[in-house]
């Protein structure tokens, strides 16, 4: 089991009571949140057994799709909703033009899905058929070569997509969609000069950030997987705030030019809503993950949700009583709904108080 979580770790890898004033050279502190509330899930009873890994869980409308990222047959799963009656699955895993090797996240864009496949370079984007109870492979994009191994996008409107820079050059890049780089936008926030000038392609390995973003508020946020650094990106104002938690920025170490990740395992999912910014944290080190291990522990994944405001000050801290990895927030009726890689039953439902 250690060695499963070790693998996915580096599979995986390849802001305060408020916000405060103490400085950094490219951000600022937050040390705590002004609330902290315990959650209970409730796990949500499945009438079919599909997961190795149930990495993301995306929910719109009707529908509910569990994205597994190291799916035997297929990649993702689509259950009805609420009652997560299993309908069909897609995203077929083979080495065809018309299959996936792997799947990093799934996007919904009104009745479709977008799906990004790093190892053959495409975004596939999946439609519903007219009974409405099954996807299809519509059209797949295939990147820009000049974008290096994307791991995470989004939807900023229907003609483009944003995907974070591994070339340590910028932050993200702007893509339409036939896969074509636009511009690029902003640098890494980091306090390593020496990386910066020296070694940049690492340092964004060590950068890794899931990404997600509201077009009813413009707000873009990024989520570092280790370490503990929160970005905010107002798009509408072009404003960019920097928030580092207790933990730092992301470490690593150079090894042939590759960056190795030491330090915390740290964020793994983030949804921006119309009011709020939920990121699911871990905050565990690999030197306590090893330990466990050999105590017989073995769990995978975060028990703390963090809730920022808009601005990126800190709302709120939730700690679960599950270990989970991906989330889906509906503020309006106060649930979320997440991933937890470590049962037969993944998905848990919470009630937010």
């Amino acid at each position: 089991m250690v060695l499963k979580i070790l693998i996915n770790i580096l599979f995986l890898f390849i802001t305060l009571v408020a916000c405060t004033s103490t400085p950094h050279s490219n951000g600022i502190f937050y040390v705590d949140f002004p609330q902290t509330r315990e959650l209970k899930g409730t796990v949500i009873p499945l009438d079919t057994a599909l997961f190795r890994y149930p990495f993301r869980i995306r929910v719109q409308g009707d529908k509910a799709v569990v994205m597994d990222l190291h799916g035997t047959d297929y990649f993702c799963h689509a259950f009805s909703y609420p009652d997560f009656h299993y309908i069909s699955s897609f995203g077929k895993r083979g080495e065809s033009p018309v299959e996936q090797i792997s799947v990093e996240n799934i996007r919904w864009q009104g009745e479709s899905w977008w799906a990004l496949d790093a190892n053959k370079s495409e975004l596939i984007r999946f439609s519903c058929d007219l009974s409405g109870d099954s996807l299809f492979r519509q059209k797949s994009v295939n990147l820009d070569k000049n974008i290096l191994r994307a791991l995470d996008f989004v939807m900023l409107d229907d003609s483009t997509f944003i995907i974070p820079d591994y070339s340590g050059d910028s932050r993200f890049c702007w893509v339409n969609r036939k896969g074509r780089v636009l511009y690029r936008m902003g640098t890494i926030p980091s306090s390593n000069e020496d990386a910066m000038k020296h070694a940049r392609p690492a340092l964004a390995q060590a950068w890794r950030s899931f990404i997600d973003y509201n077009p009813h508020n413009g707000v873009l946020a990024a989520v570092t997987q280790l370490g503990e650094v929160f970005e905010v990106y107002n798009l509408k104002d072009s404003t960019h705030v920097v928030c580092i938690g207790p933990h730092g920025e992301p470490e690593f170490k150079l090894s042939e030019g590759y960056g190795i990740p030491t330090g915390i395992m740290g964020f793994s999912d983030v949804q921006v809503t119309d009011s709020a910014i939920y990121a699911v944290f871990h905050g565990r080190s690999f030197k306590e993950i090893a330990q466990n291990a050999r105590k017989g522990i073995h769990v995978d994944g975060g028990q703390y949700i963090y809730v920022f405001n808009l601005k990126g000050e800190t709302l709120c801290k939730y700690v679960l009583d599950h270990f989970v990895y991906g989330i889906s927030v509906n503020e309006q009726k106060g649930t979320i709904f997440a991933t937890d890689v470590n049962k037969d039953e993944p998905i848990i439902e919470y009630t937010m108080k």
